[in-house]
C-alpha cells in the first residue's frame, strides 16, 4: 500500500468496512492505495484485527469503554468505534458488528502554549481559563502544554500544584497509572475518572492550586466547578465551540458567565493549520 503522507502530522486513521482507509493529517487527507491506483478497501477482518491489537488482545477488558463508543490506549490515543448498539432497556450494554474504527493520535508539542502563557499566568496571578475549539483544532494538545508549564514554572514564575482529571486518558496517556505524556513535575492525575467526581476528589485530598479538565460542559460538572472556584483553586478547562459567544449561549456556560468565572478565553481554529490561535479574550469578552 502507498500513501503520500508526513506521518509526523498524522491525526486520524479512519477505517470503514468496505470503504477506503482514510488518513487525516495537518493539511488534508488521503487514502491508502492498493494495487495500481485503486484505493484499498477495508475488510471486516481488518477491523477485527485492529481492535484486537489496540486492546492488547484483551478486548473484554475494554467493554466498559466500548459502551461509551471509544477505547483509550497507551500514549493517550483514542480509538472511536461505531456499530450495532446492544441495549438493555434504556442502558447501552455493549456494541457488536463494528463497522468503523477511528484512531485519533495524540500529539505532544512542548512549547505550543508559549504564546498564551503570559495571558494566563504571571508571577502573582493565574487566570481561570477556558480553551474553546472545534474538533481537531488542538485544544487538548494546548491544554496539555499549559498544564506542563503551570506545573514546572519558568524563570521567576514558580510552579504550581496541578490536579488533572483525565476522564478519557487523553491528557496524560497513563499506562498502568504512569503518565506517558509530560504534564509537569507538580502534577497529580486522576486517570479514567468522571470529571465531576474527580474535581471533588482532588479538592478534598490533593490541595491543588489549579484543577485542569478536558471537555467541560455536562450538567453534573456544575457543582464541582463551583467547589473548585469557591475553595480558591484556579480552573483550566476546554470546551467545543467556534467562538466565545457560541459557547456562552449553552445553558451550562451561561450559568458560569453569570458567576463571572472565566477570566480568559482562548479560541482556536484552523486558518492555515490546526491549533491556530484565533483570539484571546478577557472575562468580558474583550480581545486582549
Amino acid at each position: 500500500m502507498e500513501a503520500d503522507l508526513d506521518y509526523e502530522k498524522l491525526y486520524e486513521i479512519r477505517m470503514r468496512a468496505g470503504r477506503p482507509l482514510f488518513l487525516t493529517y495537518d493539511g488534508g487527507e488521503c487514502f491508502l492505495r492498493g494495487r495500481g491506483s485503486r484505493p484499498y478497501l477495508v475488510t471486516r477482518e481488518d477491523l477485527q484485527e485492529t481492535l484486537e491489537y489496540v486492546s492488547g488482545y484483551s478486548l473484554y477488558a475494554y467493554e466498559d469503554e466500548i459502551r461509551q463508543g471509544y477505547l483509550s490506549v497507551q500514549g493517550g490515543h483514542r480509538v472511536g468505534v461505531t456499530g450495532k448498539v446492544i441495549l438493555d432497556g434504556d442502558r447501552i450494554r455493549g456494541m457488536k458488528y463494528i463497522s468503523c474504527i477511528n484512531l485519533r493520535l495524540a500529539h505532544q508539542i512542548p512549547g505550543c502554549a508559549d504564546k498564551v502563557m503570559p495571558y494566563i499566568r504571571t508571577k502573582n496571578w493565574t487566570a481561570h481559563t477556558l480553551i474553546i475549539s472545534p474538533p481537531r483544532c488542538g485544544k487538548t494538545t494546548l491544554l496539555r502544554d499549559i498544564i506542563r508549564q503551570l506545573s514546572n514554572g519558568k524563570g521567576d514564575i514558580s510552579g504550581l500544584t496541578v490536579g488533572v482529571v483525565d476522564e478519557r486518558s487523553e491528557l496524560a496517556g497513563c499506562y498502568q497509572g504512569i503518565p506517558q505524556n509530560d504534564l509537569g513535575m507538580r502534577t497529580d492525575i486522576l486517570d479514567s475518572c468522571p470529571k465531576a467526581e474527580g474535581m471533588q476528589m482532588l479538592i478534598r485530598s490533593m490541595s491543588p492550586s489549579v484543577v485542569a479538565v478536558d471537555e467541560l460542559g455536562k450538567e453534573e460538572d456544575y457543582k464541582a466547578v463551583e467547589s473548585v472556584i469557591h475553595c480558591g483553586c484556579k480552573l483550566i478547562a476546554t470546551a467545543h465551540g467556534n467562538s466565545v459567544e457560541d459557547v456562552l449561549r449553552t445553558p451550562f456556560f451561561s450559568k458560569l458567565k453569570e458567576m463571572e468565572v472565566f477570566e480568559r478565553y482562548i479560541v482556536l481554529g484552523k486558518k492555515k493549520r490546526a491549533g491556530d490561535i484565533i483570539g484571546i479574550f478577557n472575562g468580558r469578552g474583550e480581545k486582549c
